[in-house]
């Protein structure tokens, strides 16, 4: 699970072109959003391409627990590892 985490960070960074950030930078348990990372609507749109490409995922905008789902590095990568193809 720690290799999905890592590969995440490394996702966020790449698809959101944060240069300046590093794996070690983000904290897995922190939210992604709003006080945590920063990201925005337009990041979780981008973010969620990216995810949805990267391991085949379909995400629909309209569940509800996109917001849980997207709530932290860990949430994300506990919801690819059940889900992914």
């Amino acid at each position: 699970m720690q290799n999905l985490i890592n590969e995440i960070k490394e996702l966020i960074i790449d698809s959101l072109n944060l240069e300046d950030m590093k794996p070690g930078d983000i904290d897995e348990s922190a939210p992604l959003f709003n006080d945590g990372l920063g990201l925005d609507s337009v990041d979780a749109l981008e973010l969620g391409l990216a995810v949805q490409k990267r391991y085949g995922l379909i995400l629909d905008s309209k569940a509800e627990n996109l917001k849980e789902i997207f709530y932290s590095v860990e949430t994300l990568a506990r919801y690819i590892f059940e889900n992914r193809k």
